[in-house]
């Protein structure tokens, strides 16, 4: 079992930088690969980025390749998502989400655990 509680979210002006944290309960966290995910208003919750265990694979949708980065501390069970020149349409509640798989994957149906989201608002 893990439990995740995702943190960071806030209002940010069009390029401006946040930095979502999601920390995992559980001793075994990391063997989890471990994503984020967002939905927008009247959107289907769509695939942000993934990282494997060890932190050493990684992929990100298109529309945040080279401004987002994600990055996990298996010492202190959390995992980032460094969000640099937002934009409006980065807004959306922001979802972690744990697999027992090894690799990183950017299918929604891998993932078992997921948090209750954290809200991000970018202003043009």
């Amino acid at each position: 079992q893990v439990q995740l509680v995702e943190s960071g979210g806030g209002l940010v002006q069009s390029g401006g930088s946040l930095r979502l944290t999601c920390a995992a309960s559980g001793r075994t966290f990391s063997r989890y690969g471990m994503g984020w995910f967002r939905q927008a208003p009247g959107k289907e919750r769509e695939f942000v980025a993934t990282i494997s265990w060890g932190g050493g694979t990684t992929d990100y949708t298109d529309s945040v390749k080279g401004r987002f980065t994600i990055s996990r501390d298996d010492a202190r069970n959390t995992v980032y998502l460094q969000m640099n020149s937002l934009k409006p349409e980065d807004a959306a509640v922001y979802y972690c989400a744990a697999s027992p798989l090894r690799g990183a994957s950017s299918r929604e149906v891998v993932y078992g655990y997921w948090g209750q989201g954290t809200q991000v608002t970018v202003s043009s």
